[in-house]
């Protein structure tokens, strides 16, 4: 028994040397080999005979595109869900997506607080670009936090799904893993679906539409702005300023999105034309939800019209909240451009909302966000059109889902060649990963120039 606990306090030694040493040299690099690696871990367990249910080997791009659907929590697939992963594939996959939500860094943090017992410096300064904890002290506290807030959120769901899947659809079993899965695919808007028959059956029923929305909706908020509600829930004054813009855009955008779809699709047989008023309403604001980076539909993505698919795109590339699980360049990056636009329209000097001024190294990266994201989606649409041959609509669609990791569909993508599905692999791994990474190199970077040169204004515009 001493030797044993000899050797366990050896190893843990070991170990918290590693980690340690690599959170000292680069946190953002230690949080992007964990992400990584468990990216393939679940491409080498769903490429295993025993995750699909013919007990067959999946070809590699379809286990790796699946592996980084999940851990990207994004949804796009080329292997039909329900139909071709076993019980042991769909509990990988909903390991994979519950583990993804919660984060690059987090995971990285909480790997490092659970070897090496404490967090330091540089990982507690790298954490908070993520949660947006206000003190370097809470950082430890938050990332707890997190963890419990979010698994609460998902047992609610759960329970609100589960009865009335038993009492109409499945027996108990299916019922209780059907609605786990469900429930930590809304809250982290990772958009799987376990069954075969999809998520069109739901399209008149509230007992599903509203529990999955109100999971998705309340994940793409962001944990910064999840902890500041339940932290503060009475006292909205003392609410911060991230929450305060990012409820006020993200109310905001569905607006818009229900009212666009509803008017979009009211007479498009293909979707809303078929369905009574009240299911109209109901899945119009279920399809507004999604955008924000849920991905899941309860209807056809392919057969709306190509007005509201490119009205859809822009809610795409925007996503959800900083700090969530949500991809796209961010609600509150959106809020700061339009403020900044309105601004200069009005000839103020300084960007303010809600009683602030906004600082000038904010909006730049704000501005460096847009700009990267609008690279990569334009880079990525243009080497999909040249290797697919289809057309701009539905390839752009593709891609802002993709880097977005919301993971809506107009169907193409298990058709697509194999190089094509290396593109959108590329785009969900930077769609989670680079906004985020970006956004921590420049609010960390900042140099201090001691001669500053003369000042001189180009035309613009």
């Amino acid at each position: 028994m001493d030797d044993s606990r000899s050797r366990l306090s050896r190893t843990r030694t070991a170990l918290s040397g590693i980690v340690g040493d690599a959170a000292k040299s680069s946190p953002a690099r230690l949080a992007l080999a964990v992400f990584t690696a468990m990216i393939l871990a679940v491409t080498g367990l769903l490429s295993l005979p025993i995750a699909t249910v013919e007990h067959e080997r999946t070809p590699l791009v379809d286990a790796l595109f699946t592996a980084v659907s999940a851990v990207c929590v994004t949804g796009l697939t080329t292997v039909d869900t329900a139909t071709h992963w076993s019980t042991f594939g769909l509990t990988v996959i909903m390991v994979a997506m519950k583990v993804g939500g919660l984060g690059v860094l987090t995971l990285a943090s909480l790997l490092g607080l659970s070897v090496m017992r404490h967090m330091g410096l540089a990982q507690k300064i790298i954490t908070a670009s993520e949660t947006r904890s206000e003190r370097l002290s809470e950082v430890g506290g938050v990332l707890k936090t997190i963890v419990i807030t979010s698994t609460s959120f998902e047992v609610l769901t759960f329970l609100a799904l589960t009865p009335h899947m038993i009492a109409n659809r499945y027996s108990f079993g299916e019922s209780l893993f059907n609605g786990a899965f469900y429930a930590i695919s809304a809250f982290n808007n990772a958009g799987f679906v376990p069954e075969a028959s999809g998520t069109a059956v739901y399209v008149a029923d509230p007992w599903f539409s509203i529990p999955i929305a109100l999971a998705v909706f309340v994940g793409s908020l962001g944990f910064p702005v999840i902890l500041v509600l339940v932290r503060r829930w009475r006292t909205p004054r003392r609410w911060t300023l991230h929450a305060k813009l990012t409820l006020a855009t993200s109310g905001l955008l569905f607006g818009i999105g229900f009212v666009g779809i509803l008017l979009g699709e009211w007479a498009n047989p293909g979707t809303l034309g078929r369905h009574d008023l009240g299911t109209k309403v109901l899945a119009s604001a279920f399809a507004a939800v999604m955008p924000r980076s849920g991905g899941l539909s309860t209807l056809d993505m392919g057969a709306f019209t190509p007005a509201t698919r490119l009205f859809i795109d822009l809610l795409m590339f925007i996503g959800g909240g900083s700090g969530s699980t949500g991809g796209g360049i961010k609600v509150t990056t959106f809020a700061l451009l339009v403020l900044s636009i309105v601004a200069e329209a009005r000839g103020d000097r300084d960007v303010e909302v809600f009683n602030r001024r906004i600082p000038q190294d904010t909006i730049r990266q704000a501005i460096a966000v847009l700009v990267v994201s609008v690279a990569v989606v334009m880079t990525a649409t243009l080497v999909m059109l040249v290797i697919t041959g289809l057309d701009l609509d539905r390839t752009m669609f593709e891609v802002l889902s993709a880097y977005g990791t919301v993971g809506l569909s107009t169907g193409i993508t298990p058709d697509l060649p194999t190089p094509a599905k290396y593109v959108l692999i590329a785009c969900m791994y930077m769609g989670r990963i680079g906004p985020m990474t970006l956004g921590a190199a420049l609010a960390l970077r900042q140099r201090t120039r001691v001669v500053r040169l003369p000042e001189e204004r180009p035309i613009v515009g």
